[in-house]
């Protein structure tokens, strides 16, 4: 069977013409471009995707952190506690210890987004 002619070609145009865009997704070798960011965008795009790897790795560590402060009272309570032996089993285990991190992970993600949007936030002031 194979791709017919028309398709295979609009596919190498397609990934030819994805392979030549920047950072930023625009066309760096199309000039005839109707969407070209000024200097001020270039550096909010930046600024934005500097905030959210910000973002991410307080996040990360947060998540951590919260899996291990979670992980040995539910699993020490587990073996000591005779309700929690009866009662929690692995999956309720699991489901306790990551419920608490993906929370953290979410909080510590948005407030740290958050922090860093207001840090660089330029308010136009009138003197």
């Amino acid at each position: 069977m194979g791709i017919p002619s028309e398709l295979r070609h609009y596919w190498a145009q397609k990934t030819l013409a994805n392979q030549n865009l920047n950072h930023n997704g625009y066309d760096i070798n199309n000039r005839r471009s109707l969407l070209i960011a000024s200097p001020a965008e270039e550096q909010k795009i930046l600024q934005a995707r500097l905030c959210t790897q910000e973002g991410v790795r307080a996040g990360v560590k947060a998540a951590v952190i919260t899996c291990v402060a979670t992980a040995v009272p539910t699993l020490t309570a587990v073996r000591v506690i005779p309700w929690a032996k009866a009662n929690l089993n692995y999956t309720a285990q699991a489901l306790i210890i990551s419920a608490a991190s993906i929370a953290a992970y979410f909080i510590t993600v948005d407030k740290t987004i958050l922090e860093c949007a207001r840090r660089n936030a330029h308010y136009n002031k009138r003197d």
